[in-house]
């Protein structure tokens, strides 16, 4: 969890760059979530699922609670996250009434230890009674996390103990994408984040495992649609040093 606040004289536009878990605003100002592929609009606090390619988030005053959840805790918590995939989605879609006292709780609370205490108990009570995903699933997520999404589809099938069709189901149907393309975007995450660090694109490339530098600005652009260069600059990734402090989930069963 992180926590944002602060005040602009002008409208502040950022496009957001995806990561490899669903990431939930609970917003207390003017925050706007737009989905510029689907048209989804989402004025308050809301969700923005695994993948997204063309979300931005606009506003001036700025009082916000970020979560980004593992996809993997985040089906206990949130319900099947293919149901709405890389877009927008009203948190009120998915908690009800709920979102409104949860607002309430955290809007009287001015201390962001205070916020995330609420936050905590909330989120923890929701998984315990939420629906866990398969064994098998989680397995793959985290293997597909910790070896920075290079690892096969065919190998993780084998360590499983699934067909190769048997896990592409299972695993889209509770994570929201298919093995291959979590991996990608795990890949991704991971090359974004060395980009923003100063890395070179051609040192990048190399080390998480793309063919060329031609392969990691496909990557870039499809995901982002930003170029590598533009990616290392992107406010969105710059802040992420301060507000997160760690880069990597592993994911629990």
């Amino acid at each position: 969890m992180a926590g944002f606040r602060g005040g602009a004289t002008s409208l502040v536009d950022l496009q957001l760059v995806p990561y490899p878990a669903l990431m939930v605003f609970i917003d207390f100002g003017d925050v706007l979530l737009v989905d510029e592929a689907s048209g989804a609009r989402t004025q308050g606090s809301g969700v923005v699922g695994l993948g997204p390619v063309s979300v931005r988030g606009c506003g001036r005053d700025v009082d916000l609670l970020q979560v980004r959840l593992s996809p993997v805790v985040a089906h206990s918590i949130l319900g099947t996250a293919s149901e709405f995939g890389g877009t927008v989605v009203a948190l009120e879609e998915l908690w009800g009434r709920d979102t409104v006292r949860i607002q309430e709780q955290l809007h009287a609370t001015r201390s962001w230890d205070g916020r995330f205490a609420i936050a905590k108990t909330e989120l923890a009570r929701r998984q315990q009674a939420g629906r866990a995903v398969h064994p098998e699933v989680a397995f793959a997520w985290g293997r597909i996390v910790m070896s920075r999404g290079r690892i096969r589809v065919e190998r993780l099938a084998a360590e499983v103990g699934w067909s190769r069709k048997r896990l592409w189901s299972r695993f889209r149907s509770q994570i929201g994408l298919t093995p291959k393309r979590a991996a990608q975007l795990v890949r991704f995450d991971y090359a974004a984040h060395r980009l923003a660090g100063g890395h070179s694109a051609a040192l990048v490339s190399a080390e998480s495992g793309y063919v060329d530098q031609s392969h990691l600005h496909r990557d870039a652009m499809t995901f982002a649609g930003l170029t590598p260069t533009a990616l290392a600059v992107a406010p969105w990734l710059a802040v992420d040093p301060v507000a997160w402090s760690a880069q990597e989930y592993v994911p629990k069963a």
